[in-house]
């Protein structure tokens, strides 16, 4: 009889852990969940990996960044940013095409705006978790090189945008949780995870 009551409340235990687990990582899937719908990534891809294809995928990306301040200033969510991207696509394009001109390329950059998945990334001062991003894309080229990505909305990747943060676009618990990642490390590690198969899921 001990023994079954004992068996019990093992598994009572066990059973208020496992939720416990899950009900914190649903409260962390959101939080990051708001980070991927509120942020607008630059995306750039080099035109193959060759080490003047990498040199001027940087040389694009600093004078679009240069520029960024500028386009977004006035965007107040991701959504208006998108819409600013749309509108300037022939703007952006022109930058990154007279980069690769005035750099003797012969090839031409192709700017759009998508959806692009990303593995979880850490920047300098945050992390953003894995999965599917609103996207402004730079393809140079062939695109088959390596790529280079960042937030250029809130503009937290550009040098000139002073005081910019992840909590201009999102709430105050999303942007700790990516500005803290290092306590969170094996969640975004589950995120990633998840994410992938989630991805590899939804293609069958």
């Amino acid at each position: 009889m001990k023994t079954n009551i004992r068996k019990n409340i093992e598994l009572g235990v066990l059973f208020g852990l496992i939720c416990a687990i899950a009900l914190s990582f649903s409260r962390f899937e959101v939080r990051c969940d708001e980070l991927r719908q509120n942020v607008l990534r630059l995306h750039i891809i080099a035109n193959s990996d060759e080490a003047c294809d990498q040199e001027l995928k940087l040389a694009v990306r600093d004078e679009i960044l240069k520029n960024s301040v500028d386009i977004f200033k006035d965007c107040s969510d991701v959504a208006s940013a998108c819409e600013m991207a749309q509108t300037q696509l022939d703007n952006i394009g022109a930058i990154a095409n007279n980069v690769i001109k005035e750099n003797g390329f012969n090839y031409d950059a192709d700017v759009s705006v998508g959806d692009a998945y990303f593995d979880t990334r850490e920047y300098d001062d945050f992390t953003l978790p894995a999965g599917t991003y609103k996207s402004l894309i730079v393809n140079l080229g062939d695109g088959k090189g390596k790529n280079w990505w960042c937030v250029v909305f809130p503009c937290v990747c550009v040098p000139t945008a002073d005081g910019a943060e992840l909590s201009d676009s999102v709430s105050i618990e999303a942007a700790n949780t990516a500005e803290n990642a290092p306590k969170y490390e094996i969640k975004f590690k589950t995120v990633e995870l998840y994410e992938k198969l989630k991805k590899i899921f939804s293609k069958n």
